[in-house]
């Protein structure tokens, strides 16, 4: 497409927010009759608009789609940071939330910890499920065939020496993770610093993204952050529930 094409369909679709008939899309776009009903038939080809009972045009489920993962994270952001606050101050840990994009977490939030130092982590920042300890409690709520076929897709790259890149060692460390409700990252996304971390739940039940608490790994032992497990598997639980979700709605 030609920057202009480009041009003119964001302009027809940005009119169908407020329009649903050709002629008023014409007139608030400036573009013909024609083009606007040649763009909005390409639209209900791929699903950006569809057509009403009375022959109007209205957006379609997949503009509906992005905007749900658009506002998702802000949303999501809003309603943990109560929790991700009690988290921060009962562990006096760094926590992160983080939401699942396709087959990568992105952090969405942080609490630093009042420490000397500050994580590398930052806002925006995308990283691969296995080597999190976000990331495995997400995993562990995958189904074997998601499972193996999300390895197949992305691998189990080493980021660093304690990285699990074995699937079979993956699979047995998630089937601990599924009897906890927590995860461990022992310095295998970064050296010198451990993690442990749960899901957190939607409206709907299904496994969006998590969160965790974090510290230098000369601060906490691996024993110590079992013993902090169940106080980060409360905080997921909070969170889910403000996003709506109940035991009952479990997909």
């Amino acid at each position: 497409m030609t920057d202009t094409a480009v041009e003119k369909t964001l302009a027809v679709l940005e009119a169908l927010a407020d329009h649903s008939r050709i002629t008023d899309i014409a007139r608030v776009t400036g573009l013909p009759k024609s083009t606007v009903h040649r763009l909005l038939q390409a639209m209900v080809d791929r699903g950006f608009a569809v057509v009403g009972s009375e022959g109007n045009y209205l957006a379609g489920p997949r503009v509906l789609a992005l905007a749900g993962k658009v506002l998702r994270p802000i949303d999501t952001v809003e309603r943990a940071r109560p929790a991700l606050r009690s988290l921060q101050h009962d562990t006096a840990c760094t926590v992160h939330l983080a939401v699942l994009f396709g087959d990568e977490l992105v952090y969405v939030d942080k609490i630093e910890a009042n420490k000397p130092y500050r994580m590398a982590s930052r806002l925006g920042m995308a990283l691969p499920c296995h080597g999190t300890a976000i990331g495995k409690a997400v995993l562990a709520s995958l189904s074997p065939g998601e499972l193996d076929a999300l390895i197949t897709r992305v691998g189990l790259p080493g980021r660093t020496p304690r990285t699990i890149t074995s699937a079979k060692r993956l699979r047995a460390q998630l089937a601990r993770v599924r009897r906890s409700g927590f995860a461990l990252d022992d310095e295998e996304n970064e050296v010198g610093v451990r993690c442990v971390g749960a899901a957190i739940r939607d409206h709907a039940g299904v496994v969006i993204g998590g969160l965790s608490a974090s510290s230098l790994a000369m601060e906490h032992g691996i024993a110590e952050l079992i013993a902090l497990g169940p106080r980060v598997v409360r905080a997921a639980a909070e969170v889910s529930a403000a996003l709506g979700f109940s035991p009952g709605a479990r997909s």
